[in-house]
C-alpha cells in the first residue's frame, strides 16, 4: 500500500457509526411499536429475498479471482445498512401518501429495493473502496425511493409495478456511475477469473435462480401462484436457451460459464413484469427464451462497441444481465396489457402512455442521478484508489498468511 494513502480507519468507522446513530434516532421517532409492523408479515417471502440479496448477489459477484473478500463482505454491508435506510424511505413516503397507513411487507420490500444497489456495485465492482459504496447505497436508496414516489404521485403507477423497476434503475444507475470511473487497462491480469471464482460465482448465480420465483411472487398483487409458474418456466427456458446458444457462438463449440453465469437469470428479471397477468405458460416460456438470447447477443454487442465507445466499463455485466432483459420485459407489459385491453380503445392509450412513461422515467433518474453520484464518488475526501489498485482485495484485509503483496 502507498505510504501516501491515508487509512480507512479515520473515515469507514466513523461513517458508519453516524449513520446507524442517525438510523437509530429516525426508527424511534418514526417506529415506536412493532404492532403495525408486523402484522401479516410472510416470514418466507422476506427469508428468501434476503437469501437472495445476501448470498444470491454476495456469490454472484464474487468472480474476480483477487476480489472474492470484498465482493461477498462488501455486499453484506452496504445491504444491512441500506435496508436500514430503505425502511425509513418507505415508512416516510407511505407518511406523505397516507398517513394513517403501514405497510405489513415494509421489510421485504426494503430488501426488494437493495436489489437495485445490489446491481449497481456489480457494474463498480473492484474499483470502489467501502467509503464509496456506503455513500452510493445511501444516495442510490433515496432516488429510487423517490423515483417510486413520482411514479405514483404523478403517473399513477402502482406500488407494485414501480417496484419491478428496480433492475432497471439499478443497472442504468450502476452503469452512469462506472462512467465515471478510470478504466483498467485491458490487460490487468487481476480482471479476471479463476476455476475457484467462476464456480463461487456460479454457486450465487444458482442461489438467485432458485429463490427468484418468490421474489417475483413478493411484488404481485395479483396471483401469486401464477407469479411463481411463470418464473420457473421463464427461468427454466432462459437456462436452456443458455446452454444452447453457449455451445453454438464459442469458437471450439464448448460451454462458456459467463454465458450460463448471466443469461440463465434473464428469464426471471424479464418476467419480473407480468408474471402474475400471464394466462398461458407458453407466453412465460417465449419470453424467457428472447430474454436469454438478447443477454448472450448483447454481451457481444455492448462490450465489443457500445462500452468502448461510450468508455463504460461494465465490470459484472450489468447491462446485459439486468438492463436488457428488464427493458424487454417493461416492453412486454406493455404489449400484454394492449393484447388484453384492446377492445377497451378510449382508456388502453393512456394506460400504454403511462406505462412507457414510468420506465422511460425510471431510466432517466437512473442515468441522471447515476451520473452526479459517480462525480460525488470522485471527490477526494471519498478516498479514490488508483487504477493500479482496482480489483485487489489486499488493499482493504489482512491477509496473515502473507509476508509481501500478491
Amino acid at each position: 500500500m502507498p505510504s501516501n494513502y491515508r487509512s480507512f480507519r479515520k473515515s469507514v468507522p466513523w461513517l458508519i457509526l453516524f449513520l446507524e446513530t442517525v438510523f437509530i434516532i429516525l426508527f424511534y421517532f418514526s417506529f415506536q411499536r412493532y404492532d403495525a409492523l408486523i402484522r401479516n408479515i410472510s416470514y418466507t417471502d422476506f427469508q428468501d429475498v434476503n437469501n437472495m440479496v445476501i448470498f444470491g448477489f454476495g456469490f454472484f459477484l464474487a468472480f474476480l479471482k483477487r476480489y472474492s473478500f470484498s465482493s461477498t463482505g462488501f455486499n453484506l454491508l452496504i445491504i444491512v445498512l441500506g435496508v436500514q435506510c430503505s425502511i425509513l424511505m418507505e415508512g416516510l413516503l407511505v407518511l406523505l401518501q397516507e398517513p394513517n397507513k403501514h405497510d405489513p411487507k415494509i421489510i421485504t420490500m426494503a430488501a426488494v429495493s437493495m436489489t437495485a444497489v445490489a446491481i449497481s456495485s456489480g457494474a463498480v465492482l473492484g474499483k470502489t473502496n467501502p467509503l464509496q459504496l456506503i455513500v452510493m447505497t445511501v444516495v442510490e436508496i433515496i432516488i429510487f425511493h423517490v423515483s417510486r414516489w413520482i411514479n405514483k404521485r404523478f403517473l399513477q403507477v402502482p406500488d407494485n409495478i414501480s417496484m419491478k423497476h428496480v433492475h432497471l434503475f439499478g443497472a442504468y444507475f450502476g452503469l452512469a456511475v462506472s462512467s465515471r470511473f478510470a478504466e483498467p487497462s485491458p490487460r490487468s491480469e487481476k480482471n479476471a477469473s479463476t476455476p475457484k471464482s467462476d464456480l463461487l460465482s456460479m454457486l450465487g448465480t444458482l442461489f438467485l435462480w432458485v429463490f427468484w420465483p418468490s421474489f417475483n411472487s413478493v411484488l404481485a398483487y395479483g396471483d401469486k401462484t401464477k407469479a411463481i409458474y411463470n418464473t420457473y418456466f421463464a427461468l427454466a427456458v432462459s437456462a436452456v436457451t443458455a446452454f444452447t446458444l453457449s455451445v453454438l457462438t464459442t469458437k471450439d463449440g464448448k460451454f462458456r460459464m459467463t454465458h450460463v453465469h448471466s443469461a440463465a437469470l434473464a428469464g426471471g428479471v424479464t418476467v419480473c413484469y407480468t408474471a402474475e397477468s400471464i394466462d398461458y405458460p407458453w407466453i412465460a416460456m417465449i419470453l424467457g427464451l428472447l430474454a436469454s438470447v438478447i443477454t448472450i447477443l448483447g454481451s457481444f454487442c455492448l462490450q465489443r462497441c457500445l462500452n468502448p465507445a461510450l468508455k463504460i466499463h461494465d465490470a459484472s455485466g450489468v447491462h446485459f444481465t439486468f438492463g436488457l432483459p428488464g427493458l424487454l420485459g417493461a416492453v412486454a407489459q406493455v404489449v400484454l396489457l394492449v393484447i388484453k385491453k384492446w377492445t377497451v380503445l378510449p382508456s388502453l392509450g393512456y394506460m400504454v402512455m403511462i406505462y412507457i412513461g414510468a420506465f422511460c422515467l425510471t431510466i432517466s433518474v437512473a442515468l441522471i442521478t447515476g451520473f452526479i453520484t459517480g462525480l460525488i464518488l470522485n471527490f477526494k475526501l471519498l478516498k479514490i484508489i488508483p487504477v493500479s489498485k482496482y480489483f485487489e482485495d489486499q488493499f482493504y484485509w489482512e491477509f496473515p498468511h502473507l509476508a509481501v503483496g500478491f
